[in-house]
C-alpha cells in the first residue's frame, strides 16, 4: 500500500505545470472539506479544477455524499499545518472571495493531482480556469479505470442519457450517442433522443463556440458519435447540460 501511494504521488507531481503563475506561500490552518481549506492569514482557498464529495457542513438542505469524509481526511494529511504554494491558471478569486488556486507543497507535490489519482475528486472546470485541465482529466481517468475511491461507488458512476432526468440540479458525467446535431441561430444543439422537447441535450452558445475552433471546428460533425459530457444537469424542455469549453466533452 505504501509503495502504491508513493507511486501515485510521483505520477501526480509529474503534471505540476509551468503554465501556472506562481503566487504566495502560506501555512494551512484548517480543512473545510475535500476541496476547500483556510490559510493562517485568513484566506479561504477553493482547490480549482476539482470537485470533491460534499459534506453537509451543517446545511440542512445538503446531504453528505459518499467518500466526503475520506476526501477531507486525505486533504488534511496532505495540507493541514503545511506551507503550500498557491499558483494560478485563470480567474483568481470566486464570488465568495475564495482563492481559486492550484496547491503544491514544499516537495512539489500537486495536491489536486493527488486527490484525483486517489479517486477522491472529479475534474471540475470552468471556461475562465482551464489550465492543467487536460492533465487533470488524465489523472481522473486513471483513477476511474482502476475504480479507486469514488469510482467504485454507484453514486458517481457515469450516467446514460436516459438516466439524466433523474439527476437534475446535480453535477454529472453523462454519455451516449448524438442522434442529431443542429445549429439554431448560432447555438449548437446536440440531441441524444428522438424528441428534443423531452430527451437529453447538450447546448453550446454562440459565444462559447469559439473555444472549440482548434479542437472540433465543425461541431455538427459530432452527429452519430458517442460522446461523454460533464456538467450540471438542468431542465430546459428535457434535461440539458450547457457546455462552455471543449474539456467538458470527451
Amino acid at each position: 500500500m505504501i509503495a502504491t501511494l508513493l507511486l501515485l504521488v510521483v505520477n501526480a507531481s509529474a503534471f505540476a505545470a509551468d503554465a501556472l503563475v506562481s503566487g504566495s506561500t502560506a501555512r494551512v490552518a484548517e480543512i473545510v472539506d475535500g476541496d476547500t481549506l483556510v490559510l493562517e492569514d485568513g484566506r479561504q482557498v477553493r482547490l480549482v479544477g476539482i470537485q470533491a464529495p460534499k459534506l453537509s457542513l451543517g446545511r440542512s438542505h445538503v446531504k453528505e455524499q459518499p467518500f466526503a469524509a475520506e476526501a477531507k481526511t486525505v486533504l488534511e494529511s496532505l495540507a493541514l499545518g503545511r506551507t503550500l504554494r498557491l499558483s494560478y491558471g485563470g480567474r483568481r478569486v470566486d464570488r465568495y472571495d475564495r482563492q481559486l488556486a492550484h496547491l503544491h507543497d514544499e516537495s512539489g507535490r500537486w495536491i489536486q493531482g493527488d486527490l484525483l489519482l486517489q479517486g477522491l475528486a472529479r475534474m471540475y472546470s470552468f471556461r475562465d480556469n482551464r489550465t492543467l485541465v487536460k492533465d487533470m482529466l488524465t489523472l481522473e481517468r486513471e483513477a476511474r479505470i482502476a475504480r479507486r475511491g469514488i469510482w467504485g461507488h454507484p453514486f458517481y458512476r457515469i450516467r446514460t442519457v436516459t438516466e439524466a432526468e433523474k439527476h437534475l440540479d446535480s453535477f454529472q458525467l453523462v454519455e451516449g450517442r448524438v442522434l442529431d446535431a443542429a445549429d439554431v441561430r448560432g447555438r449548437i444543439y446536440l440531441n441524444f433522443g428522438d424528441d428534443w422537447r423531452s430527451d437529453f441535450t447538450i447546448t453550446i452558445s454562440p459565444k462559447d463556440r469559439r473555444r472549440f475552433r482548434d479542437v472540433t471546428p465543425d461541431l455538427l460533425s459530432l452527429q452519430g458519435r458517442h460522446v461523454r459530457a460533464r456538467g450540471w444537469i438542468h431542465r430546459r424542455n428535457g434535461p440539458m447540460i450547457d457546455v462552455t469549453h471543449p474539456e467538458q466533452i470527451e
